[in-house]
């Protein structure tokens, strides 16, 4: 059971916060890369890069909203779109780059920035990413800040307790977008 977040905002959220625990699907989202093709018809074989506004162009159906939908769901979106050009119609889309798979870890650890992951990461494994938390830094005062249905959640996380095995449930799974702030 995750934390008990400490504090809510009314903020609206830029991009879904999405789990990617084995076995959920993926959820495409901005920068991702994604081929398509169409099977006997190479000029409908692209790839495409999901915008910031979670679109993407397609020729003969142009602008389709891919962020935010699993690669089943996009697939189906654009074999309906297309279905009216072709009787028989076989596709493939592929997410070639998940460059949107980041999180973020700010304030006093050894290389602060934006951190890409491909699987599922708890808060000890990003620290870790982002080199360890400094000799300065308050460890029992870490917050993970994260976009929940328009809202600002943050999450305690106590490192010193962590660390030695206690309050494991402040260990929590990341998710796309999540924020560390090491102060």
């Amino acid at each position: 059971m995750p934390a008990e977040p400490i504090e809510n905002f009314n903020e609206v959220s830029q991009s879904p916060a999405v789990s990617q625990l084995p076995g959920d699907a993926y959820v495409i989202g901005a920068g991702d890369v994604l081929d398509i093709a169409v099977w006997r018809d190479e000029s409908l074989t692209k790839s495409v890069v999901v915008l910031p506004d979670g679109t993407i162009s397609f020729p003969l159906i142009g602008v389709v909203t891919a962020g935010g939908r699993t690669v089943e769901q996009l697939k189906e979106e654009i074999r309906t779109r297309l279905s009216s050009y072709f009787s028989d119609l076989t596709l493939s889309l592929e997410v070639r780059q998940a460059n949107s798979m980041m999180i973020f870890v700010v304030g006093k650890v050894n290389s602060p920035g934006r951190h890409p992951i491909s699987a599922p990461v708890n808060v000890l494994q990003a620290l870790a990413m982002a080199g360890g938390v400094n000799p300065f830094a308050k460890k029992d005062d870490i917050k993970i800040f994260r976009q929940e249905e328009g809202k600002t959640v943050i999450y305690p996380f106590a490192y010193s307790e962590v660390s030695r095995g206690n309050r494991l449930e402040e260990n929590i799974i990341l998710k796309r977008g999540d924020l560390i702030v090491v102060p």
